[in-house]
């Protein structure tokens, strides 16, 4: 069972996510950084993830494919700002089916109970712009990442 929460405070720029996974925080980071097992986790479950580029460092940067089954791509890149393994990372993110609206990510893992607490924060232009991705269903698209991703950690361990 999935503890997601999502919270989007009305008329704030912000979406805030958190996750409980049942696996070490150091398994967690690298499920989510290796470019490799980004697509067992990352998109719709009825979607295949293309890791274009995933230079995974500070100033390094990344391009990330969705396609679906009638072959419509749908592309996402970002840089990297700061990494802090196995606590935290920042990126850019930015759909390049809308160019321009770019948000900031600031990924946080800690340790809790013998299991991994996931904090997202992303930060947006506007509170347009965060309540346009919000009407876009991402919620559930992160939804089915995060349950992915809880499959995969599980059998990393």
């Amino acid at each position: 069972m999935s503890d997601l929460s999502v919270v989007a405070e009305p008329g704030r720029q912000d979406i805030v996510m958190t996750r409980t996974f049942d696996a070490p925080r150091d398994v967690v980071f690298r499920a989510m950084t290796d470019p490799a097992l980004l697509p067992k986790w990352w998109g719709l479950r009825e979607t295949e993830t293309v890791v274009d580029r995933f230079d995974f460092r500070s100033q390094g940067n990344w391009r990330i494919v969705e396609r679906d089954a009638d072959g419509q791509e749908y592309g996402f890149h970002g840089v990297i700002h700061d990494v802090s393994a196995p606590e935290s990372y920042t990126q850019t993110f930015e759909f390049e089916g809308m160019p321009g609206h770019v948000l900031m990510e600031t990924h946080r893992l800690e340790e809790v109970d013998g299991g991994t607490r996931y904090t997202s924060t992303a930060v947006f232009q506007s509170v347009e712009d965060r309540d346009g991705m919000l009407a876009s269903g991402m919620e559930t698209g992160a939804g089915q990442s995060m349950d992915q991703l809880e499959e995969l950690v599980r059998s990393l361990v």
